[in-house]
């Protein structure tokens, strides 16, 4: 499948033959209407869901459309978004199915999917999922539905699971620290590369990459290098290939075990490499290290890959948590996140997010990684799955799998066919008359196989697999063997080993308690909830954070991504065998280019700051297809994400800022000058819109023709998206590309922290230039190198967004943007008398967010935004985005999915918060000790019995009445940031062990 020319018109659309459901009757009046509504159709089903995923009913809608000081929905809008950028007509769109149809519609479109016994590898195996880590974790909302634990004392739970994912990696690794997850193994091994040049100051700008790496990740590593003008050279790694590159070397990548299956010593390699001033970085696999030597203990300065087979499906290609490790030296270099150990204001020890000064965020345009998000949920799942088995249960299921392919490598042997590798862990790559034969043969029984060349074909053997499953393996190379026999003949009870003793790991690993107690599914299950009741999640309440969108991820749309049909196809898998992924795939490209008026889409991109990325490639690609080379100057606002600036450097542009007025609107003027000066080498805009400041800008069509003008294209960050749909469209905006946080806008869960998607939809003269792919044929004619390790990145949750776009019809789609629109300006017309408001547009006015200043109570009461950030955890909330896009204010975004009601709760909260900054100005409670600076309370402070404070137990617990009856409580107090940074621990070492040590 093509990253195709996705708009058509909507006859088209329906004549490519699918299943067409009974469209449902949606509330077609608008929703302040009171009116009675028309009789219904006595057939249409109930199960519609546009009113099930809109937080507030008709009733409700009515009064704050009159708290806000409108009369009707349209007024509204029309004070909220300038007329010329309105669209003319409505979104051509099913009407919405039921959720019943949903589900039956994707059921026919599933059963299109053939699900092969998979024996592909290339970094991906099928799994056992524990059903006890499938149903509470992968399936639960209590997990699903978190944020990223920027707030850590709600967040303790999914910390804790967090540093476990890490101590798996750092102790089979053998390298001391790493990240809680990255993107996929491609990218991985492309961070790796930059961690490499960066060590030698980018002063050495060749980089190797082993010919037996995984195509794929070699693929992504070149389309990384390209910007930074490194050079990959691929080939065999030997001594003659390093003495040709020494002196320009900055590091060597290699697979262990490799992409045929061979096991090989790499010490003396990395040995040479280290004489030769380079870095050696390993891709490898978790499961292989339970028995072989850890790359660590051979000298490897960085190891990475994909925890998949540790209990996370297939799913087409992902989501799938990639690890990265690497030596204490680079630990300020490790992109990504990374969960340490701390203590909070009372000496508790509690988990946090460490070295936050790397990210993305902060250093801007002088990163060298964009990465905004990780795969947490599905590191969490590998976590779960490492405690559940423990260090021996690992060991058993490595065992098993490599006994079964050592069964296999001596039948094949006895049938006399050789084997490529003769030291394996669980891959055969093996000599054949004709390899096509083969792989029909195995076809035939429902395997997939790899074919390497005419001659050779591999296959890669996993827990799933059974002694029957050996003997259809077997029968492809000779009718009469038998694999009991076999096993039998080889003594398997001996544990035999397919690689040299000296590869056999020594060392101990998984050693810690959390590893070792809770094997049962009654201790696992018990666990899970202990860490879930430390979080909280949309379980529990609103989550304002603004630019997150974190809206309802409906049960329906979830349902789907854990039926066999979508989550046990290999990425790899012939096309034919993905036709109900092909169905779903094509139907959300066009979807996503008629909601946002472009022709062609990409659903590649891993994440947000992969579609910026990606978009930004593609603009470079075609100025490069037009003799345009150097056209290199990126504009962005001074206001812009920090991914923006990060993902135009990664791109190769040269940044120059764009300032913004007081009003928080991009400065029309400096724009034309600086589009003017640089006019020779223009490559484009990044825009957010709305802005990053949460307002509609009149000037945004305007921006867009002087970049055009002066040669550039623009690009539109979609994390604003939420406020567009139905109502205007980036391509009629006048945007080139845009990148749409699937996450965000289109109900994908954050997971907390991941994953997420970010596609990208452009018009069509950038169509050319989509993400391609080397073993899946996807992208344009022209395209760029992939950016992920699958074709279609996360295909396995893109259900979730297709079932929300079709449950919601356009007519939903409008709605629920309407009505994000109003619940961000009533919230702000409530708190406007309490907090100024800090940007609106003229009509006082502003989009689906809003930014809240509280800079005036530093001065007048010791108050920053973190302590109200704090403080609204013993209301029960998490707080909003704080300090960004201005320094010291907080930023609210409801979302449509939160009813009135829960709106109430939290601005009466925030009413609380102020009475209680009042006490503070009033000199009723003393500046630095007081309800908001001692903020949050724990319970087991609360039970001390020693009480100090100058405020009553009660007003530090239950400040408002509802709190009595339902209180999530922080599970520690606020932690002490700057300590952890100084401490850094990042696995898991005992809590006691680490609280009396002096330094």
């Amino acid at each position: 499948m093509l990253s195709r020319i996705a708009l058509r018109s909507a006859r088209a659309y329906a004549a490519q033959g699918r299943l067409v459901a009974r469209p449902t009757t949606l509330l077609s009046r608008p929703l302040h209407q009171s009116a009675k509504p028309p009789a219904r159709d006595a057939f249409a089903p109930l199960d519609t869901f546009a009113r099930r995923h809109l937080g507030s009913e008709p009733k409700e809608v009515n009064a704050m459309l009159k708290q806000v000081g409108v009369k009707h929905m349209d007024e509204m809008v029309g004070k909220t978004i300038p007329p010329a950028i309105r669209s003319p007509q409505n979104l051509a769109l099913d009407h919405g199915f039921s959720e019943r149809a949903l589900l039956q519609r994707l059921k026919h479109i599933g059963s299109k999917n053939k699900v092969n016994r998979s024996y592909i590898g290339m970094g991906y195996t099928d799994t056992v999922v524990p059903n006890v880590i499938l149903r509470n974790v992968l399936e639960n909302p209590a997990w699903y539905t978190q944020y990223t634990p920027y707030q850590p004392e709600i967040s303790q739970g999914r910390l804790e699971s967090l540093i476990n994912f890490q101590t798996v990696v750092t102790d089979l690794t053998g390298l001391p620290i790493a990240n809680a997850s990255l993107l996929d193994e491609g990218t991985a091994a492309a961070e790796a590369m930059i961690m490499c040049w960066q060590s030698t100051r980018r002063g050495r700008n060749t980089f190797i990459v082993d010919e037996n790496c995984h195509p794929q990740t070699i693929a992504c590593v070149q389309t990384r290098a390209e910007s930074f003008n490194i050079n990959v050279v691929v080939g065999k790694v030997d001594d003659a290939l390093l003495a040709q590159h020494g002196k320009d070397l900055s590091g060597v990548l290699i697979q262990y075990p490799d992409t045929r299956g061979n096991v090989a010593d790499y010490e003396q390699l990395t040995k040479a490499v280290h004489k030769a001033g380079g870095q050696v970085a390993v891709a490898t696999d978790l499961m292989s290290l339970t028995m072989l030597k850890a790359p660590g203990e051979f000298g490897a300065d960085i190891a990475l890959g994909n925890s998949q087979r540790f209990g996370v499906p297939l799913g087409y290609g992902g989501p799938h948590a990639a690890f990265f490790a690497c030596k204490e030296e680079h630990k300020r270099r490790i992109p990504g996140r990374i969960i340490g150990l701390s203590k909070d204001a009372h000496g508790k020890p509690a988990y946090r997010l460490a070295l936050q000064t790397r990210e993305q965020h902060i250093r801007r345009e002088k990163a060298t990684s964009n990465i905004c998000t990780a795969q947490a949920l599905l590191a969490n799942m590998a976590a779960m799955y490492a405690v559940y088995h423990g260090p021996d249960g690992l060991k058993a299921i490595a065992q098993r799998i490599h006994n079964m392919t050592s069964v296999l490598a001596a039948g094949i042997k006895q049938s006399g066919y050789s084997i490529e590798n003769p030291a394996f862990f669980d891959t055969l790559s093996v000599k054949v008359d004709d390899a096509s034969t083969v792989m029909n043969k195995a076809l035939e029984l429902g395997i997939n196989l790899r074919k390497l060349n005419n001659q050779t074909v591999s296959m890669t053997l996993d827990e799933t697999v059974t002694k029957e499953d050996v003997n259809d393996l077997l029968s492809l190379f000779a009718k009469d063997l038998d694999a009991d026999k076999i096993a039998q003949a080889i003594n398997l009870d001996s544990n035999p080993i397919g690689f040299p003793a000296g590869l056999q790991r020594q060392s101990k690993y998984l050693q810690h308690e959390i590893f070792n107690s809770h094997h049962s599914e009654t201790e696992l299950l018990r666990y899970i909830h202990h860490l879930q009741s430390k979080d909280l999640s949309l379980v529990h309440s609103m989550i304002p954070l603004g630019s997150c969108t974190m809206k309802l991820n409906a049960t329906t749309e979830m349902i789907p991504i854990t039926w066999p049909e979508f989550a046990n196809i290999h990425p790899f898998a012939p096309v034919d065998q993905a036709q109900g992924y092909a169905t779903m795939l094509n139907e959300l490209e066009h979807d996503i280019a008629e909601i946002t008026g472009f022709d062609a889409v990409s659903l590649q991109p891993n994440s947000g700051a992969q579609g910026e990325y990606a978009g930004l490639r593609a603009i470079r690609a075609f100025h490069h297809a037009n003799g345009d080379v150097q056209r290199d100057v990126c504009l962005i606002p001074i206001s812009a994400h920090g991914t923006n600036p990060a993902s135009a450097a990664m791109a190769g542009m040269d940044v120059v800022i764009i300032k913004c007025d007081n009003n928080g609107n991009l400065d029309m003027e400096d724009l034309k000058a600086k589009a003017a000066k640089h006019k020779d080498r223009l490559a484009a805009i990044m825009i957010t819109y709305p802005s990053t400041f949460g307002v509609f800008e009149d000037g945004v069509a305007e921006a867009c023709k002087v970049v055009h003008e002066h040669g550039g294209q623009v690009y539109m960050d979609g994390a604003n998206l939420n406020a567009q749909i139905g109502l205007t469209k980036p391509g009629e905006i006048g945007a080139d590309v845009c990148h749409l946080n699937l996450h965000k806008t289109f109900c994908i869960p954050h997971g907390g922290g991941g994953p997420g998607m970010g596609p990208i939809a452009c018009k069509s003269h950038l169509g050319p230039h989509l993400p391609g792919h080397p073993v899946i044929k996807v992208g344009g004619e022209q395209a760029i190198g992939p950016i992920s390790a699958a074709p279609y990145g996360s295909a396995a949750i893109l259900p979730i967004s297709w079932a929300y776009i079709k449950m919601m019809g356009g007519n939903g789609l409008r709605q629920s943007t309407e009505l994000a629109l109003l619940n961000a300006n009533y919230m702000a017309s409530r708190l406007a008398p309490h907090y100024e408001i800090l940007y609106t547009n003229e009509n006082g006015m502003c989009a689906h967010e809003f930014i809240v200043d509280v800079r005036p109570f530093g001065q007048l009461a010791g108050v920053e935004a973190i302590d109200i950030a704090k403080r609204l955890q013993d209301y029960g909330f998490h707080s909003p985005t704080m300090s960004w896009p201005v320094a010291n204010t907080l930023m609210i975004e409801p979302t449509e999915s939160e009813s009135k009601a829960e709106l109430d709760r939290f601005c009466d909260a925030m009413i609380s918060i102020r009475k209680e900054i009042q006490d503070v100005i009033d000199n009723k409670q003393p500046r630095g000790n007081n309800v908001l600076t001692n903020s949050p309370h724990p319970l087991d402070q609360l039970i001390n019995d020693k009480w100090e404070k100058p405020y009553t137990r009660e007003e530090a617990a239950y400040p408002m009445p509802y709190l009595k009856e339902k209180k999530f409580w922080p599970s520690v107090g606020r932690v002490d940031d700057a300590y952890g940074d100084r401490n850094l621990m990042c696995t898991c070492p005992s809590p006691e062990e680490y609280m009396n040590d002096d330094n």
